[in-house]
Order: structure tokens, then sequence, then C-alpha cells
């Protein structure tokens, strides 16, 4: 499972018109990890043992899921505040993660980032972010390196819908398309700017996806709730950037079952929308999918069991481990694990 050890390479060959019955279990074995990893989160911040907020992205493990099976695991991923699933996706385990946001020593990040800077960079998933846009133009400059160095690595950046209407993100565009770069820009629109709707302050219909021409760059619009369709946009995109083609723009559709944040009871979402998006809920098109594909619902049910079970451990793990050590606050702060100031 790629979600509990370190990342393979892309899962689908280039021309492959429809995955395997495998792959397919695999990924929704994955996506199952990542819905229960997240249910585990909510219910230990009620429980009072996450501090500060949280921010989830149940609902939106297919577009994590499906455009890490299109990557290599040498590709640069950068993604937001809500980039739970994008750390798993890409290697994390449910318990560094959990035990991260619990604040605990054996978390991703020592128990110094938390829920809002998950970062496992030995799998090159290179931060979350908590400034709205602000990784945009770093993945550009990662795009730029790899273009230097001539590695074919590609740089992808996950961002929500309310980035589009940020500064940076039109000046990433910009500098992409001027130079080229090897870099994926990959807007899940779930509809809301925390609790404003984005069509109520933009003037295009598809916010990520419109503004591309402008920059003379690609554009896909892409069923953010199907990983399979997910998985083929970014392949082709990838597979553009990285003999030379520059840039593309992907906006998947998806939608956020929770609210913006633990605070948010999500009240503004109109009734008929969020139960029309929960019938499109992700697992269920996957396991529709495998249903189609003559997988007896036996085998989904393995999938999901192995998937709770081994958050149910990680939630155990995690609660178990020490606290982060407070003397460690500010080791790690420079790439030689120092803390002084460099002159």
């Amino acid at each position: 499972m790629s979600v509990a050890h370190d990342m393979p390479a892309p899962r689908v060959p280039e021309g492959q018109e429809e995955p395997t019955v495998e792959l397919l279990l695999e990924l929704f074995e994955d996506m199952a990890v990542i819905r229960a990893t997240e249910k585990a989160a909510y219910d230990l911040f009620m429980s009072g043992l996450v501090k500060g907020t949280t921010h989830l992205a149940s609902g939106q493990e297919a577009v994590a899921v499906g455009a890490s099976a299109a990557l290599r695991p040498d590709d640069y991923v950068f993604a937001t505040y809500r980039g739970h699933h994008h750390a798993m996706a890409r290697g994390a385990t449910p318990e560094a993660c959990l035990a991260e946001l619990m604040s605990r020593a054996t978390g991703l990040c020592g128990g110094k980032g938390g829920s809002m800077h998950l970062t496992s960079a030995q799998n090159n998933m290179l931060g979350s972010y908590a400034i709205v846009g602000s990784h945009l133009p770093i993945a550009c400059g990662a795009a730029w390196s790899a273009k230097l160095r001539g590695s074919d690595q590609v740089a992808v950046a996950f961002f929500g819908d309310g980035a589009t209407n940020i500064g940076a993100f039109h000046e990433a565009l910009n500098l992409a398309a001027v130079w080229r770069l090897p870099v994926l820009f990959i807007c899940e629109n779930n509809l809301y700017m925390e609790y404003t709707p984005i069509k109520s302050v933009t003037a295009v219909a598809q916010p990520a996806a419109d503004r591309a021409p402008a920059y003379d760059l690609p554009a896909e619009l892409v069923d953010g709730n199907d990983v399979v369709a997910v998985l083929r946009t970014v392949s082709r995109a990838a597979a553009r950037a990285r003999t030379g083609g520059g840039p593309t723009v992907i906006e998947a559709l998806t939608y956020r079952q929770y609210g913006h944040s633990r605070a948010d009871p999500a009240s503004y979402r109109p009734k008929e929308e969020v139960e029309a998006w929960l019938a499109r809920d992700p697992l269920i098109l996957l396991a529709e999918r495998l249903k189609a594909r003559g997988v007896g619902e036996e085998a989904v049910s393995e999938a999901r069991g192995r998937a709770q079970e081994l958050v149910a451990k990680a939630v155990e793990a995690a609660k178990a481990a020490p606290p982060a050590d407070p003397s460690t606050a500010f080791t790690d702060v420079w790439a030689d694990g120092g803390a002084q100031w460099r002159t």
C-alpha cells in the first residue's frame, strides 16, 4: 500500500486504457486509509488530544491518490494546510501523521509542525503551507531546479479554488509559462473559499482552468472524485512536462465532506448540494467501478477492513508515544540541523 510504505513508480503505463483490478483495489485501500485517518483525527480533536485546528480533506482523497499514482518517487509535491491526504498518498504513515497532530515526538515533523505543516522530505512531499497560494512560486523553483539539472522530474502544486484569486497564483503561472517549467498546477475546487462560494467572487466559471489561456497554458477539467480520471489526467500532463512540453493547469472538481475547519459546521451549504456530493463519494464511485469489473463486495470490504485495522493501530501507537521534547524546538531550523542564524 503506497500510503503505508515508500511510493512506487507510476502505476499506469503510458497508453493503458483501463487500470487492472489489482491496481483499482490498491487505490481503493489507499483512499480508505486516508478516510479512516481523517476520521481518527476528528475523533482525537473532539477528545482533546489534538490542539489547534484541523482542516480535513474527507471527500477529496481521489485527487491525492490518483495524482500520486501517476507520479514518480522523485517528483516534488507541495500542498496546502488541507494536506493530510497528500502527505499520506506520498508515503507518510497514518501513525506519523496522527502523532504529529498530537504533538508527539514520533510525529512526521517531530511534533513541531502540526496539522497545517505536514512534510515528508524523504518522499519529496515538500510541505503543507498555511499561507494561501504561497507554495505555488516555490513549486516553480523546484521545477526550475529540475530543468537546470536535466533530471526530468516534475513539480506538482496542489491548491484550493480560493488560491486562484491570490496574486501568487497568477505570478506562478506566468513564470512557469515564460520559463516552460515542468510543473503541474492542480486545483482542488471544492466550491468554497473557506465559507464563501468561489462562484460568487470570481469572474469566470472555472477559477483555475478558465485562467490558464491567459498565460498560454493548457488546462484540463477533471472529475476530482473519480480516482481513475485524475490518474489519467495527471499521467498525460506529467509525461508532457517531462519531455519539455511545459506546465499544465488541472482543475479537479471535488467536495469536502466536513466544514472548512473543525470550528465550521458548514451550515451555509445547501442540504441538496451536500447530499448530491455525498452520493458521489470517491470511495463509492470506485467501489461501483470495481463491481462493474466483477469484483465482489467481499474484496472491497476486506480492503476497507485492513484500512480500519491499520488506522486503529496507528491511533494507539500515537497515543502511547512520548510528547515532543521542548529542547528540540530550535533544532532542524537549518539544513545542517542547527539553530543559529547564518552570516
